[in-house]
């Protein structure tokens, strides 16, 4: 199996939310390290937030990189946590990032990707492959986050997802 550097990488992507309300823009810079830039997160609040057993993310930096090009009217910040914001369409519910406080990155959730640039759909394989780029935004080679919350037989190995690679943090280390 090739690599993620063995892979061609987007330098444009857009997405958004379930109902349309919030659609965003991803510029990535030259110099964009896709490879430790995927995540996973197992901790209750992304369980809770995501209704799944883990979020996949990616993180952007700078702040610019990441951009709405839609109104954000229905654009809500949530703080389950002091030192972080979860923003979410209030239309339909969907992630749609998360980012520190006063940090330089937004880590937006893979899964509001378009299906263009996610698996493919529609390519001509000339501007977007006829794969997409799903593997290279999430991998999951960079860090798993709150893996002291794996679910034992069901998270604690996914390799068959790739999610096998990359480093695991039991909690806020």
């Amino acid at each position: 199996m090739a690599s993620n550097t063995d892979l061609s990488t987007p330098k444009h992507i857009e997405g958004g939310c379930l109902c349309g309300a919030l659609r965003y823009a991803v510029d990535f810079p030259e110099d964009h390290d896709f490879k430790n830039a995927c995540s996973t997160c197992q901790c209750t609040q992304c369980r809770k937030q995501t209704s799944s057993f883990f979020l996949t993310s990616h993180v952007v930096k700078p702040l610019s990189a990441f951009r709405f090009t839609s109104q954000t009217t229905t654009l809500k910040d949530y703080e389950a946590s002091p030192n972080a914001q979860r923003g979410f369409c209030a239309n339909c519910g969907s992630l749609i990032y998360w980012k520190p406080k006063g940090g330089d990155y937004t880590s937006f959730a893979v899964g509001t990707v378009d299906a263009l640039y996610l698996w493919g759909e529609g390519a001509d394989g000339v501007t977007v492959p006829k794969e997409g780029w799903g593997r290279v935004l999430a991998a999951g080679e960079a860090n798993h986050w709150w893996t002291g919350n794996e679910i034992k037989g069901v998270t604690d190995n996914i390799p068959a997802a790739g999610y096998g690679r990359g480093k695991k943090w039991k909690g806020d280390e």
